[in-house]
């Protein structure tokens, strides 16, 4: 039982490591794909910040 317990442990810690690894976009951040001004053109909803090509990974704010 505790082994089931420890392997429980380990896969769920691994699980929140990789889902964090592969995202690093803050809460705030919602990217709107707008394509009135082109088709690759990302507006964050939350601070506008903007960018071209595929959908951003991480929060463009700036730092303050």
């Amino acid at each position: 039982m505790p082994l089931l317990l420890l392997l429980l442990a380990v896969s769920v810690y691994l699980y929140l490591w990789l889902s964090r690894r592969n995202s690093t976009l803050t809460r705030d951040c919602r990217w709107r794909l707008d394509r009135s001004v082109a088709p690759d053109f990302w507006r964050c909803a939350a601070c506008g910040a903007t960018v071209r090509g595929r959908e951003p990974r991480d929060c463009l704010r700036e730092k303050r």
